[in-house]
């Protein structure tokens, strides 16, 4: 039976729940694409069944920013998803941070392993830094969803250098979350 991936590709095309600028780019472009092109590799692997939260770059999610949140677990939660992962890049006053991370609700569990191991294929791959995988139980995307759950952080979007590389080339972020994925399946 096929393992059930739902993508989460982080924020709305506008404003409520619009996300971070920084270099020319938006964030919601980018998880918007790398998710798209991440949810075709999975597809094209007969061991996954992938849902997006976005299908088109125009799609509104709620008309608020809890609605918003809310469209998106409510939509893995019903699906019946096995895993779910949601897309972001991360933002910092200063420009030189730099690197992926993983949120978790709660370090030790099933989610923890999952991020670790895309965090580790997307530095591979990418070659930015793996800055570790944390414990956010505040996060709505994490506290709600009935099955393991991570936000990954691809890269920072104030970062001249991690942006040009998430907008000029999606797919290795893509191929790296595939990697990642197959990685913690035992399908490397």
């Amino acid at each position: 039976m096929a393992i059930k991936i739902f993508i989460d590709q982080g924020h709305n095309p506008t404003n409520p729940n619009a996300g971070a600028e920084g270099n020319g780019l938006r964030e919601q472009d980018l998880t918007y694409e790398i998710g798209i092109r991440l949810a075709q590799l999975l597809s094209e692997n007969g061991n996954y069944e992938v849902l997006v939260s976005r299908p088109t770059p125009e799609t509104q999610l709620g008309t608020t920013n809890a609605q918003s949140l809310r469209a998106r677990v409510d939509a893995a939660n019903n699906w019946g998803a096995d895993y779910f992962i949601s897309l972001h890049a991360n933002a910092s006053a200063i420009s030189s941070a730099s690197g992926s991370e993983g949120y978790v609700y709660s370090l030790g569990g099933a989610a923890q392993q999952f991020a670790e191991d895309i965090l580790y294929g997307l530095s591979n791959t990418t070659g930015l830094p793996n800055r570790g995988v944390f414990a956010r139980p505040t996060l709505y995307v994490l506290r709600k969803t009935a099955m393991p759950a991570t936000l990954i952080e691809l890269g920072f979007i104030t970062n001249p250098g991690d942006a040009a590389l998430m907008s000029e080339n999606p797919q290795l972020f893509a191929q790296g979350l595939y990697n990642g994925i197959n990685r913690y399946f035992g399908l490397a």
